[in-house]
């Protein structure tokens, strides 16, 4: 990394915590044996939290070491009338609508690999200086609500979630009120040196761009890479001349938007890469393998020709703002369909301000008197209808023993790529489209700080990082004040910081699928350690004088280097192509 001018301890905290959604150094067994149940909270603890360890060992064995498990002659309790493999959103919402179906009596269980329920939907919880701080680790919004089905919406309402209340919940003046704008970051390893700006791109929000000329002035970029950028964002020409709209819809479906800005609008090379990742945080990879139309549904430049008019999903058509979201983002939809399902699991006032203050008592989740019962780090292992065809036997491995249930209908609400090593049955046409699929890479980080000193003074929320080598953006999290849970109003408050992290192989000439394989693989092979030292290497002290642009960034890296894991994972398999 390199040597950042910037900020001083004072101007900072003194200590941070850290929780990254791709486990903790214990598993969620060692942690069950070292602690009892009332203290067993997966949302508290830090470390790796997303695939954790203790919740791919058993699917990796059967999935790339072709290991097998004896089958159970005896079957583990009763029989259900469901058994949902896999406790996201999706799983969960599939045992609640089975129960709306078929009574409150339906007895359902739900296994889930992991230590907590939710799925991509996780509750990250940090204690800083006595004070409650609450982050999302995985899906962070409810987007577009009134676009959603009939049935969906009513999901959301019969489990007392009114989306109308997020117009209240979500400061949408704090940025304006505190004098905050998105900034861009560019690194001394490609750019030079290091320094902030303001973005004049910005795929998501839309920024005013009329001092355009004077900010990309002051950008570390060519002087041919300046008049590229700003011809772009100013130039309202038309780059396909000749062709019609849906000639042009056509054509720039099928050719990349970094692609178009070369061949159709002369982009200078330096431009093109700086535009690159600009909307990686959304898809998983960047415009060298996103459409060109994609491009113009957000407005990007060079695309103001093809206009709105009738453009599908484009985003001048949207005109619900960013703004439903909780605190731990979707998991305040988990959590509430855990009430709904085990209501004393999930205690206190059935309100979202109360789904948002509850401890949830995970010792209820599985309790034999339960209607519904939720059994956390369980891993299926095999899916197989019973001789006569009237049932489906689940075969699960929990702390290293088989268990097997019967359910008189199984819903697979789990990783797809699993059901060809767990289902037998999975008819061949279905496991050859599950193959075409493969899974995102991605990565958050969720930094508490003791305060957001270094943002107000800098006048920056939120900060795009063009070519970075681990995470491409940060930003302080969503203003979003439920009930007794306040947002951090002072820049002197604790306040979460959320980056994000998508290995990519760009400009190469991969498509997005083999990109997302190929930062799997590199993803999967990277430590704890390694994680900690690509956000910081070293603590910088400060140079005298005043604080310097690029402090954000040099502030987080000191902020990180007190953390000091230096605790790598345990020795994960390679993942070959295809996997």
């Amino acid at each position: 990394m390199s040597r950042l001018p910037g900020i001083t301890r004072r101007d900072f905290l003194n200590g941070v915590a850290l929780s990254v959604a791709a486990g903790s150094t214990l598993t969620p067994l060692e942690l069950l044996a070292k602690t009892t149940n009332a203290s067993y909270y997966p949302p508290g603890l830090t470390g790796l939290r997303g695939s954790h360890v203790g919740s791919f060992e058993v699917a990796h064995k059967l999935a790339l070491e072709g290991m097998s498990w004896p089958r159970p002659e005896s079957q583990t309790g009763t029989d259900y009338d469901l058994v949902v493999v896999g406790g996201g959103i999706s799983g969960l919402s599939a045992a609640f609508l089975f129960r709306q179906h078929v009574g409150p009596d339906a007895r359902i269980l739900v296994l889930d690999n992991h230590d907590d329920f939710g799925g991509h939907a996780k509750r990250n919880e940090f204690d800083v200086d006595g004070q409650h701080l609450i982050g999302y680790g995985g899906s962070m919004t409810i987007d577009q609500p009134s676009s959603y089905s009939r049935e969906a919406a009513q999901l959301l309402r019969d489990i007392g979630i009114e989306v109308n209340a997020f117009y209240e919940y979500f400061d949408r003046e704090f940025d304006a009120r505190h004098g905050l704008r998105q900034g861009i970051h560019f690194s001394q390893e490609h750019y030079g040196r290091d320094s902030v700006h303001p973005n004049v791109v910005s795929p998501f929000y839309g920024v005013d761009i009329k001092d355009a000329r004077r900010i990309v002035a002051a950008y570390p970029l060519s002087d041919a890479s300046k008049l590229s950028l700003l011809s772009l964002l100013q130039d309202d020409r038309d780059y396909l001349p000749g062709k019609s709209r849906a000639e042009k819809i056509d054509y720039m479906r099928g050719i990349s938007y970094s692609d178009y800005l070369r061949k159709h609008c002369a982009a200078d090379e330096d431009t093109v890469v700086f535009l690159r990742d600009t909307i990686k945080g959304l898809w998983g990879f960047g415009w060298d393998a996103l459409s060109a139309l994609e491009g113009a549904r957000y407005a990007m430049p060079g695309t103001a020709h093809l206009g709105p008019q009738d453009l599908p999903n484009g985003v001048w058509e949207y005109e619900e703002p960013y703004i439903h979201h909780f605190p731990d983002g979707n998991a305040g939809i988990a959590r509430a369909l855990v009430r709904r399902l085990i209501p004393d699991a999930v205690p206190g006032p059935d309100s979202m301000a109360g789904l948002v203050a509850s401890r949830v008592d995970y010792a209820l989740l599985d309790q034999p008197g339960n209607a519904t019962r939720i059994r956390l780090n369980s891993t299926a292992i095999e899916l197989r209808h019973t001789p006569d065809g009237a049932a489906v036997d689940v075969t699960y491995v929990t702390a290293d023993k088989v268990h097997r249930v019967r359910g008189r209908h199984v819903i697979a609400a789990c990783y797809i790529h699993t059901l060809p090593f767990i289902c037998p049955e999975l008819p061949a046409e279905q496991r050859e489209a599950i193959d075409v699929a493969t899974k995102v890479p991605l990565t958050y980080v969720n930094i508490a700080l003791r305060n957001w000193k270094a943002f107000k003074n800098l006048g920056y929320s939120s900060f795009y990082i063009p070519q970075a080598d681990f995470m491409h953006s940060f930003t302080l999290d969503f203003p979003v004040s439920i009930g007794d849970y306040r947002f951090a109003e002072s820049p002197s408050d604790p306040i979460v910081i959320h980056g994000t992290f998508c290995p990519t192989v760009p400009d190469q000439g991969l498509t997005e699928r083999q990109q997302h394989v190929a930062g799997r693989a590199r993803m999967l092979q990277m430590t704890y350690d390694e994680m900690g030292r690509m956000i910081d290497i070293v603590r910088r002290d400060a140079p005298s004088g005043p604080l310097e642009a690029s402090a954000a960034v040099a502030a987080i890296r000191d902020a990180l280097a007190e953390l000091a894991p230096g605790r790598p994972l345990p020795t994960r398999p390679k993942v070959l192509p295809g996997a």
